[in-house]
């Protein structure tokens, strides 16, 4: 699926390169790019076609503007109005579908095979905190803020995915702190308790910090990749260190016998030479060099 096969969004802007990366950019600058229910249908829809669009290999998200995200956007409710005028809109008004335009797209994030590179800046805050959670890599420039403002406004502190993401990224007892108190949390601590992978000085390193760590993701098999992020995220979820390993050995005798790719790299390494970009970064901490750039 090309640009041109794409919806014509509103809110979200999609960048792609012929590499297979993604650039999805939350597109609502004037309101921090607070969420409305028409910006969650978009997210939503774009995520669940990315689970069908393996031409997409990597993705990159951010936000335009001064913000990541600051979460629903206040003076719309993201679309979810508490007291329907019309009585058709009563009658078609469910409590069940309530919160399901926001945790729709965390599901859909997680459950694309695509891993997801959040560059978070400015304010990450309520749904937008959970939706740089819903990424893979979290990235931030100094500065950034993200708090659980749930519980600031009136609701609980366990919303649309974070009282399973977070104390999974920095413990129980800091995710129990920021649930229960609605505290900002900075960038330089976020990297301290495991939230963010790195900080960057500036907006051009985070990019360029983010898109190096995309490329070398694509260097990677686009089955071992994609079987990878799936590993994770059973194992995460796995009831023994036995059904992990299942998970493990099945992925693995699949690629072993099925990729062309896994033969030419252990014929790469067997003979030390360097035939291609991939094979060469068997040699080399590629990590180490893109950090010098």
């Amino acid at each position: 699926m090309g640009d041109s096969d794409l919806p014509g969004y509103k809110y979200l802007l999609v960048e792609r390169g012929e590499d297979g990366l993604e650039c999805l950019t939350l597109n609502r600058p004037e309101r921090m790019n607070a969420c409305n229910l028409e910006m969650l249908v978009e997210l939503r829809d774009h995520f669940e076609r990315l689970r069908y669009d393996l031409s997409v290999r990597v993705v990159i998200l951010r936000g335009a503007g001064k913000g990541f995200c600051t979460g629903m956007d206040m003076k719309e409710g993201a679309g979810m109005d508490p007291k329907p005028k019309s009585r058709t809109a009563r009658q078609d008004r469910s409590v069940y579908q309530g919160n399901h335009w926001w945790s729709d797209v965390i599901r859909k994030m997680r459950s694309c095979p695509q891993p997801i590179i959040a560059c978070v800046h400015g304010y990450a805050m309520g749904g937008g905190f959970a939706i740089a959670l819903g990424a893979d890599v979290r990235l931030a420039l100094a500065g950034t803020k993200f708090n659980v403002q749930m519980i600031r406004i009136g609701m609980t502190g366990g919303d649309v995915g974070i009282s399973y993401a977070l104390p999974r990224a920095v413990g129980q007892s800091v995710a129990a702190e920021l649930m229960y108190t609605g505290d900002f949390i900075d960038a330089d601590r976020a990297a301290q308790v495991g939230l963010v992978s790195r900080n960057y000085a500036d907006m051009e390193a985070l990019v360029a910090g983010a898109q190096g760590m995309a490329k070398r993701m694509l260097m990677a098999n686009p089955d071992g990749l994609r079987f990878t992020k799936e590993c994770l995220r059973l194992s995460i979820d796995a009831p023994s260190l036995e059904s992990a390993m299942a998970v493990e050995d099945r992925q693995q005798m699949l690629m072993a016998h099925l990729s062309q790719e896994h033969r030419s790299r252990v014929g790469d390494f067997a003979r030390k030479q360097q035939t291609d970009s991939a094979s060469k970064a068997i040699f080399h901490d590629n990590a180490q060099a893109s950090s010098k750039l």
